[in-house]
């Protein structure tokens, strides 16, 4: 048995490697990590231009996060419907036009809060909740793995982004620097998508055979319905949880270079350590997804979601320390590295694939909620203090309350029989149209 899975493992990778890529890519160019990385690098250019405030840039993350809190549920639930390389494509499209929008910003706050709205409404497919759906459907004995490196784009175009946006403006300003950010979603991840990208079959010819083998597909998977989901306590647990978490791993991240500065490091010191972020996001991804193929999901979110608080405890007490402080922004990083990895495999693990894209989206509603406040409470804090030694040490206790929640998920639940031994079995019979 653990050959026929081993070997069925082998054989995931080698029939889904398109999906991962394509993934990879479209959920590191996508709303999640380009934003969010680069407000850091702008948001001096566009206080020098329109005499606006730090704390009212940071001010368009909890819009994108109002708007995402709106849309991810319903685009999880369409790309259930009509599946999500359809959803996927499109959102990717329409994220790089309105991402590229605030290039012609002309110092009306109004406009530049909208466009965050409507960037995040629209690119609300490029979340992974699509991406994973695919992934989760064409892998099984290797789904933490593969969920690892389908979502490790996030912290390599998270670590790429702040050298190119900076350099972007240093050369050609901050104007070009939005177009130069948004030609990377258009140029790179949808072409690749376009080719790449199949959930496992929704290659019909037709609409309406893709409504049939949707159905149908519907029909055989297992798990639970949207709505009997949303009455189980373990998705309220999930909830919970992760708002708290996003919150206290969020909160740091965009405002790092500014965490630094106030603790006494120089600007090259800045450079250098903040840049460990992205670094760190992609051992997250890659161990975390190890790990979770292979321990309780669980246990290993408390461990590994533990750890920055003691990250935050140290940049609280105003170290000045290189050595203390890099570690501490890499176990921040590693940390934003496997929250998404947990919750797609918690989602899928804990309720099926049946309605995972509803289930997943409307939980990544509640932890776009922690991430999108988290900058803004953090950003308040230092204006009223001129530290962020306060809000540091409200997020080491909100992260361990948090990990500690994910323990009483309790064990895996069983949804119809042994995926990992039908990979393997349709291995031997080398079924070709066999994926998941």
């Amino acid at each position: 048995m653990q050959a026929h899975t081993a070997k069925g493992g082998y054989g995931e990778f080698r029939d889904g490697w398109p999906v991962v890529t394509s993934a990879m890519l479209g959920i590191g160019l996508g709303l999640s990590p380009l934003p969010f990385y680069t407000i850091g690098i702008l948001a001096p250019e566009l206080a020098k231009e329109f005499g606006w405030g730090f704390a009212e840039i940071l001010g368009g993350l909890p819009i994108m996060t109002f708007a995402v809190l709106v849309a991810s549920p319903a685009v999880g639930l369409i790309a259930d419907r009509i599946g999500v390389r359809m959803v996927a494509l499109a959102s990717l499209f329409l994220f790089g036009l309105a991402y590229a929008a605030f290039a012609f910003g002309n110092g009306d706050i109004r406009l530049f809060y909208l466009t965050w709205g409507v960037m995040a409404f629209v690119g609300a497919g490029t979340l992974p909740v699509t991406w994973t759906r695919a992934v989760n459907n064409r892998f099984d004995v290797r789904k933490g793995l593969a969920l690892g490196l389908s979502l490790v784009g996030t912290g390599l175009f998270g670590f790429a982004c702040k050298p190119y946006t900076a350099w972007l403006v240093e050369e050609f300003g901050w104007r070009a620097a939005y177009l130069g950010v948004a030609a990377l979603p258009l140029l790179i991840a949808l072409p690749i998508a376009f080719f790449l990208f199949h959930d496992v079959g929704a290659r019909s010819i037709t609409a309406a055979e893709r409504r049939v083998a949707d159905a149908e597909r519907k029909a055989l998977t297992p798990g639970m319905s949207f709505g009997k989901a949303l009455g189980d306590w373990r998705f309220w647990i999930l909830a919970v949880a992760f708002v708290p978490i996003s919150f206290a791993v969020g909160g740091p991240i965009p405002n790092i270079e500014n965490i630094l500065r106030s603790n006494g490091f120089g600007p090259e010191q800045i450079v250098t350590l903040a840049s460990l972020i992205g670094l760190s996001v992609i051992g997250g991804r890659l161990v975390g997804g190890w790990l979770i193929d292979r321990f309780w999901a669980p246990g290993v979110a408390f461990v590994l979601l533990s750890a920055p608080a003691v990250a935050c405890w140290l940049l609280a007490q105003g170290t000045t320390d290189p050595m203390i402080a890099g570690l501490s922004i890499v176990l921040i990083g590693f940390a934003a590295g496997v929250e998404y990895d947990l919750m797609a495999f918690m989602v899928a693990r804990y309720f099926g694939l049946k309605s995972y894209g509803g289930i997943y989206g409307a939980l990544y509603g509640f932890f776009a909620l922690g991430a999108g406040i988290g900058p803004v409470v953090f950003g308040q804090f230092f204006d009223r203090t001129g530290g962020y030694g306060s809000i540091l040490l409200y997020s080491t206790v909100g992260l361990v309350a948090g990990a500690a929640l994910l323990l009483l998920l309790g064990k895996y639940r069983q949804f119809g029989p042994d995926r990992a031994e039908a990979t393997a079995a349709a291995e031997r019979t080398s079924d070709p149209d066999f994926a998941a």
